[in-house]
């Protein structure tokens, strides 16, 4: 047998699956009422961490990511890295772009 699988089921119930569901409708929800309210410089910031949160819930209930291995997780961990210095250097740039 290969020690890196196992005959355990890694499923979770359906409940969980429909609160989930149901959250990320609600937070889908809050982003649509989020871009409708002029918060200024942080109706950015709050979509995106809105956008955060609903992607975790993705990640770790539909993706299963909590029940892998650990090389995964941090092959995800460095591409999310990534993206949050891609998206701090566009953010950067886009400000020192409105400022002129």
């Amino acid at each position: 047998m290969d020690k890196h699988h196992s005959n355990i089921e890694h499923a979770h119930s359906y409940t969980i699956y429909i609160w989930v569901w149901i959250s990320l409708l609600a937070l889908t929800g809050v982003t649509v009422a989020v871009a409708g309210i002029n918060f200024g410089a942080f109706t950015i910031a709050a979509a995106l961490i809105i956008a955060s949160v609903k992607s975790y819930l993705v990640l770790t209930i539909f993706m299963h990511l909590r029940l892998e291995m650990k090389a995964f997780r941090v092959f995800v961990a460095v591409a999310l890295l990534f993206v949050i210095i891609s998206f701090t250097l566009l953010f950067a740039d886009y400000s020192f772009l409105s400022l002129r």
